[in-house]
């Protein structure tokens, strides 16, 4: 799918979560892919943190977000499996936003390249809550390299055509 060189590059704020009952700010192998591969392609990094894999926090931490004028996107990773402790799609459907289901479908089949059927144990999901998108990915630098560059790197580029989801952010709260 094309980017129109001829279109002005309209950068997005992004808020990065690590979902995680382990991990510091220095093992922090995820969240760190993702704030290079964000800010290298001329996006904003508008917060970063790690919370526990526990619901309320979770849900308490992207309400904070979704109603911070200078968060557009909140991409979060980890938490997206099926153990008992991987609450990260329950703590989404809580904001009561839109699902965005061709989200998750399409990176299951594209993390399915990379890793085959190891990719049906995977809940990535998104959803848009009160003008806000958050995009929900597993916890391995694999799988967010998988989602960034296979969809999120062009949905997030104002001049992706035919369309993209920048062009929609002026529209979400209608």
């Amino acid at each position: 799918m094309p980017i129109d060189e001829n279109l002005v590059f309209k950068p997005v704020r992004i808020a990065v979560l690590t979902i995680s009952d382990s991990r510091s700010a220095a093992e922090d192998r995820s969240g760190d892919k993702l704030e290079e591969l964000l800010t290298g392609t001329g996006h904003i990094l508008a917060a970063r943190a790690i919370i526990k894999d526990e619901t309320a926090l979770i849900v308490s931490r992207l309400h904070n977000w979704i109603d911070d004028p200078e968060v557009d996107v909140v991409i979060t990773t980890g938490g997206t499996g099926l153990t008992g402790r991987d609450v990260t799609p329950e703590a989404l459907h809580r904001l009561d936003g839109k699902d965005i289901p061709g989200f998750g479908e399409l990176f299951r089949w594209l993390s399915y390249q990379t890793i085959g059927t190891s990719t049906i144990q995977s809940r990535a999901c998104a959803v848009v809550a009160r003008g806000t998108y958050i995009f929900a990915l597993p916890g391995s630098t694999g799988a967010v390299t998988d989602a960034w560059e296979g969809i999120l790197s062009t949905q997030l580029d104002s001049r992706h055509k035919p369309c993209n989801f920048v062009e929609l952010m002026p529209r979400l709260t209608e």
